[in-house]
Order: structure tokens, then C-alpha cells, then sequence
């Protein structure tokens, strides 16, 4: 009978605790057992579905079909086609370099990419024939799955980041970095610990602190070090390791990069940390390998990774404020006229689901990097 992943996390922790990060690692890409290595954990949105369905977060019942959650280019063709057309126009600020590589990080089913090549090859051709598509995926499900709906288009996959060939890119991440481990740290007697995940005297999985004070507690802003006793804070070396070497190779080779993500503008002390399986809240100690693990994004530690690696960062901003800018609304009209009463329904009703303030809005931001001195980026200025 093989071994689960439960059993395996039982008995590492036997050996004893190890940091939220680490249970995360395991717990999300454990290279056989991990929940992102053996499943399509996306889910769909029905025709007609109503209500709000963020990804990573509760959805009202009946509004999604199937898989654990949903993510933006699931709710609306719109979001990869403006994002497609976002590329093209960068390439143009960028001097039209050929070629030049156009990367997703976490590429999901493929829809965001399908839906941004599928706008750039009939507006602009130009950028279509200079791009060289690159899908940083490690699980086999789901490149299989990004492979039938990029059919027909030349890509080339890969498993890290660092596995990029050289040269000038535009990278996009779309609910990329909400998966990377992080930290937590636990103020106890005036000393940020480290929150542990461990064995509890019934054999069960519970968190733990430390004893000692944690080093990374220097990441943490004097705002969120100030914070009260037995508060929570988070912090994740790994996005900033990221963003870093994302910035380090556009300030090398040229080229820009979309992330966006739900998160937070400026740090803040709290537990963020969720898992959510069926599209409904779960606990995050149970069930290792079957629920996804998410936080929230820090976006001010995002922005200062790319500054102290050479390039410059727009925004953040809501993701309401950065799609309307973009033209969402415009495009939703043009597609509404030409589409039956029920299709237009769902096509205004996935515009909504994007941008409305009480939905993807307000709680997902964007932020851009681009090279020193490159003029704003599209939808970062009114």
C-alpha cells in the first residue's frame, strides 16, 4: 500500500516541528504527493452563474462547476485578452524586440495564455510573430492541459524559473506568488517566533511557537513590528526571491512583468494563511495534498524586492481600477452586441466578477516591473 502524504508529514514531524513554510512546500509541490503535482485543481464557472467566485475563496453555491477554485481568466475570456493586448502594447514601448520571449509563471488550464495570443494575433500580428511562448508549470495534469488549448501554437515549458533562455521577455503571473510558502511569525514576550506546524499529544497535526526569537523578524516594517502581543505576521523570502530574480533578468535582458495577485498594498500584521478545497473554506492542517494552501500577498515587500534588483515598479493597484483602465468596459459592450440574451448575460455578469469592488476588485492587486526609466505602463495612469 503506498504512503500518503499524511504519512509521510507524520513522520517528518515525529523528528519533530518544522516552519508553515516547510509544511507548505510539502504540502503543495512534494514531488509525487504534492497537491499542485496530481490534479487540475481548477474549477469552472456555468453558464449563467451567479454570484461572487474569487479565487481561493468561498464561492456561493452553485456558481462554480467542479475542482477546489477558480481563478480570472476562468471567469472571463476578457482578462486574457486585455492582457494579451497590455503585452503587445509594452512590446511596442520595449522598441519591438525580436524576438521576445512571453512568459506565464503558473500557467493553470492555459486559458490566459490562449486568450492573450488569440487577441494579439488579429490586433497586433507584429507582436504574435516576434513572441516566443514559455509556460513555467510543474505539474504534468495540467500541462497537458495547457498543451490542448494552446494547440497549435509553438511552447515551450519548463520547470523553474531560472530555466529561461536569455533575451529581452514580458512575463506574466496571474495567482502565482499567493502559492509560494511563507513564514509566520507569533509575538510572544515581545519576541516574533516562528509559527510551527507540529504533533500534537494526540498524534494530531497543530501549530506550535518557538522558543526562541526567529531571525526573519528583520523582514517585518517597524509598523508590523509594533504590533501587539500574540499578534501574527507573515513574511515570505521565497516571493521575495521571486520577484527578485524576475527583476535581476529584466533589468539584465530587458522587458516588463504583470504580477497580479489578491493581497494587501502596504504590510500588515495578520493570519492570511487558507486552504480552500471545493471551493469552500477548509482547515489547513487537515488533509495535506488535497486542499490548496494560499496567503496574501504582501505587495510593498514585492515592490522593494524589485527596486533592490534594478527596475522600476507601478502600482500596485486594484485590479477594478486597472482592467476598467485598460478598456474592460468598452470590450464587454462590443462583445454584448453581438451575442444572444444569455450569452451577454454571462459576459457581463464575468465582467463583474472581475472588477466589481465587493468581488475580484478591491481584494486582487496588479504591479508592474518594467526597466529604469521606461514610461508608464498601460493601466497603471488614468
Amino acid at each position: 500500500m503506498s504512503e500518503s502524504l499524511e504519512d509521510l508529514l507524520r513522520r517528518r514531524l515525529e523528528l519533530g516541528p518544522i516552519t508553515v513554510a516547510d509544511y507548505m512546500r510539502l504540502a503543495l509541490g512534494h514531488p509525487t504527493l504534492g497537491y499542485y503535482r496530481t490534479r487540475d485543481p481548477l474549477g469552472g464557472v456555468p453558464d449563467s452563474a451567479a454570484g461572487a467566485v474569487p479565487s481561493a475563496l468561498p464561492a456561493v453555491a452553485g456558481a462554480v462547476a467542479g475542482g477546489d477554485f477558480v481563478t480570472a481568466p476562468e471567469c472571463s475570456q476578457m482578462f486574457g485578452e486585455l492582457l494579451g493586448l497590455w503585452s503587445a502594447h509594452v512590446w511596442g514601448l520595449l522598441g519591438q524586440p525580436d524576438p521576445i520571449g512571453f512568459v506565464e509563471l503558473g500557467p493553470g488550464r492555459g486559458t490566459l495564455m490562449a486568450d492573450a495570443l488569440r487577441a494579439v494575433r488579429l490586433v497586433a500580428p507584429g507582436f504574435h510573430a516576434a513572441l516566443r511562448v514559455h509556460l513555467v508549470e510543474t505539474s504534468p495534469v495540467l500541462r497537458t492541459r495547457q498543451a490542448k488549448a494552446l494547440e497549435g501554437e509553438a511552447v515551450e515549458w519548463h520547470e523553474r524559473l531560472t530555466d529561461l533562455p536569455p533575451g529581452p521577455f514580458i512575463l506574466l503571473a496571474n495567482e502565482f506568488l499567493d502559492a509560494l510558502p511563507i513564514h509566520q511569525l507569533v509575538k510572544r514576550e515581545g519576541q516574533w517566533r516562528e509559527r510551527q506546524v507540529g504533533l500534537t499529544e494526540a498524534g494530531d497535526f497543530g501549530f506550535q511557537i518557538g522558543k526562541t526569537a526567529s531571525p526573519l523578524a528583520r523582514l517585518l516594517t517597524p509598523e508590523v513590528a509594533q504590533a501587539p502581543e500574540t499578534s501574527i505576521a507573515e513574511v515570505s523570502p521565497t516571493i521575495r526571491g521571486t520577484v527578485a530574480a524576475i527583476s535581476r533578468r529584466l533589468a539584465h535582458y530587458g522587458g516588463a512583468a504583470l504580477l497580479i495577485d489578491y493581497g494587501y498594498a502596504e504590510a500588515a500584521a495578520g493570519d492570511s494563511l487558507q486552504a480552500v478545497r471545493r471551493h469552500q473554506y477548509h482547515p489547513v492542517l487537515q488533509d495535506p495534498g488535497e486542499a490548496d494552501l494560499t496567503a496574501h500577498v504582501d505587495f510593498s515587500a514585492v515592490g522593494a524586492a524589485a527596486r533592490m534588483s534594478g527596475v522600476d515598479v507601478h502600482g500596485p493597484i486594484e485590479q477594478g481600477a486597472f482592467l476598467t483602465r485598460l478598456g474592460i468596459l468598452e470590450r464587454a459592450q462590443r462583445l454584448v452586441r453581438d451575442a444572444d440574451a444569455a450569452k451577454a448575460h454571462d459576459l457581463v455578469e464575468g465582467m463583474h466578477r472581475l472588477i466589481a469592488p465587493d468581488r475580484m476588485g478591491s481584494l486582487f492587486k496588479v504591479i508592474g516591473l518594467g526597466p529604469v526609466g521606461l514610461s508608464a505602463l498601460p493601466g497603471f495612469v488614468s
